[in-house]
């Protein structure tokens, strides 16, 4: 094995499909504009279709404008001729993908494509090709050579295929003024879904897990309850359960520390903490981490808007939904 051909060799994949991908800015023109005010102007899907190694770069097209505000997917054009045509509907609008622009299974269906009036946008490598010349809009994604040495894998030319699929996706993107919050609703499960969509309301206790005890509640009634919820503090409230103050395991290393403190005889207002750190159950998530990093707490009551106790929760909370 010769390392230093190996490396020459993957270099040079890098800089052929490198220079494919350059290739494609000086073609971002008119066509381009005509082809996402198309897409803006949908009523319908977005369908994309392509074959082979097209079909598996349609894919990833189709699911990257999906997660980024252009309803679209994928249809196979081999399944659609046997039914999957049914799939596609008047309002939608058609994004073929064909390097050559020949490809029979592509080819094929657009007659009936046509016959029901539905807008095609081809992004092909040959602008003279069949499908090229039929499409309502044409994306050239035509490259100078394939990274294979060969020059029959297709690797420049599906590279290229997938960056005008990007460019197209990003472009839609800024148009409809899609947000961040937009973007965690179509991945509610990954980090930034977790993030921008959990709210306080969905992780922290309520009702009976609420640890919290009244001012004139002893130190060792105070211990119990904080023992019972198992969130290293309790709140302290009044009768309208509003909140007066909070008990920390901090509190308590302090009073055990004061020989000031008689722990036998005191109540737990005069040792919690006035005037603690509180959240509203509306917020997000991710704010109580923040506001508990920036304190240096590990627990948080939550209140409402006449500061009365609704919901507490801890680091742990945070930790078991993900949100840290």
């Amino acid at each position: 094995m010769d390392a230093g051909a190996i490396v020459r060799s993957a270099r040079t994949v890098i800089a052929t499909e490198a220079a494919a991908i350059r290739a494609l800015e000086p073609r971002i023109g008119a066509g381009f504009v005509d082809a996402c005010r198309l897409i803006l102007g949908c009523q319908g899907r977005l369908v994309v279709t392509g074959m082979g190694k097209s079909g598996h770069i349609g894919r990833k097209i189709a699911a990257t404008l999906a997660s980024t505000g252009t309803p679209a997917f994928y249809v196979h054009p081999g399944e659609a001729s046997h039914g999957d045509l049914g799939m596609i509907l008047p309002q939608d609008i058609v994004l073929a993908l064909s390097n050559s622009g020949e490809t029979d299974e592509v080819l094929f269906i657009l007659p009936v494509i046509k016959r029901q009036g539905i807008p095609l946008i081809a992004l092909t490598g040959n602008p003279a090709s069949s499908l090229a010349q039929q499409a309502d809009v044409h994306l050239d994604v035509s490259i100078s050579a394939e990274a294979c040495p060969l020059g029959l894998a297709p690797t420049a030319s599906t590279t290229a295929a997938l960056v005008m699929g990007d460019a197209l996706a990003i472009a839609l993107l800024e148009a409809r003024g899609f947000t961040s919050e937009d973007f965690a609703r179509s991945h509610p499960a990954g980090s930034l879904g977790r993030r921008l969509l959990l709210h306080i309301a969905d992780v922290m206790h309520t009702g009976d897990g609420i640890p919290a005890v009244a001012p004139d509640a002893s130190l060792t009634e105070a211990l119990v309850e904080m023992t019972r919820k198992h969130l290293g503090m309790t709140a302290v409230v009044d009768a309208d359960r509003r909140l007066l103050g909070v008990f920390t395991d901090g509190d308590l290393r302090r009073a055990l520390d004061d020989d000031g403190v008689d722990l036998r005889n005191a109540k737990v207002a005069e040792l919690m903490t006035r005037n603690p750190k509180a959240i509203g159950a509306d917020k997000l998530a991710i704010e109580a981490a923040q506001l508990m990093e920036k304190h240096q707490i590990h627990a948080l009551l939550v209140v409402d808007e006449a500061e009365r106790v609704v919901g507490a929760l801890n680091i742990h909370d945070l930790l078991r939904a993900r949100v840290v």
